[in-house]
């Protein structure tokens, strides 16, 4: 059997006629000097990212420059149970920078990243490509201390995706966040998988993903690109909604592939499990 998700990348890719900037002098470029053009562009990335971790990273260097001569004024006792209390100090004030100096890089640089269909290799994706590196930037840092407080949400408005009022974000699995919407009081389970992109064959696509108010995706699910899910619906722990996937208000969707699960069937499950667990009793 065919991959889905491959299958659904050749037809996409079928669909589209062109992509932006073919035929330019870059893509030109890229096309014949593709491994070249690419490790140039990762360079060009990790110098952004440098710069990034640079402007964090200063402020809790000053910190420690003014906290820890002052620690060792205390003797060694007090001295350094107080420096090591500082790095901890430094560690989150870096953090917190991180949070800030992100968004800032992230609204500086063209990471306008638009729905696209097309080569992976192609100036048009540098965007994409600059948005989920600067992102992931915090996503593999600080993010995971910030996820369940004010700040991650914050976080993920500020780097452009559309948070409702009272949204439950418990995950840092995300990608593309300028390409997701949240409606009000949607429920992202723990560790869900968010990515509005999927490619295969050298071809990527990139559509947004919508939740709707009032939605509930469960724990370790994964929702990919080109997603919509209508208010009020329910997406069953594991289970994968491929693109395409277009969720009903108030239908819940289960397995791998996500399908509509009846109402019949989820309470055949329920009493499936009730009477696992009187067994187990």
């Amino acid at each position: 059997m065919d991959d889905p998700d491959s299958a659904r990348v050749a037809q996409v890719a079928a669909e589209s006629t062109s992509h932006h900037g073919a035929g330019n002098a870059v893509d030109r470029f890229i096309h014949r000097f593709g491994r070249a053009a690419h490790v140039l562009a990762v360079l060009a990335v990790y110098a952004v990212v440098a710069l990034a971790i640079g402007c964090a990273v200063a402020p809790a260097l000053w910190l420690l420059v003014q906290w820890l001569p002052w620690a060792m004024t205390w003797g060694e006792l007090l001295g350094w149970p107080l420096a090591g209390l500082g790095f901890g100090l430094a560690f989150l004030v870096a953090g917190f920078a991180l949070l800030v100096v992100v968004p800032i890089f992230n609204w500086l640089l063209p990471t306008r990243v638009q729905a696209y269909h097309g080569a992976y290799y192609s100036i048009a994706a540098v965007p994409w490509f600059l948005h989920n590196a600067l992102f992931y930037l915090a996503r593999y840092t600080f993010l995971p201390y910030v996820t369940l407080t004010p700040f991650g949400p914050w976080f993920l408005s500020a780097m452009g995706m559309k948070v409702g009022h009272r949204a439950f974000i418990n995950t840092e699995f995300i990608s593309d966040p300028r390409l997701i919407t949240l409606g009000d009081d949607v429920v992202i389970g723990g560790s869900v998988h968010l990515f509005a992109h999927f490619a295969g064959g050298g071809h990527l696509v990139i559509e947004p993903i919508v939740i709707e108010r009032g939605a509930t995706i469960g724990q370790k699910a994964t929702v990919m690109g080109d997603v919509k899910i209508g208010a009020g619906a329910k997406i069953l722990p594991h289970s994968v909604l491929l693109p395409g996937s277009r969720v009903g208000a108030g239908e819940t969707w289960a397995g791998v592939p996500a399908r509509p699960i009846s109402a019949a069937e989820m309470e055949h499950v329920r009493q499936d499990i009730r009477g696992m667990t009187c067994d187990g009793e």
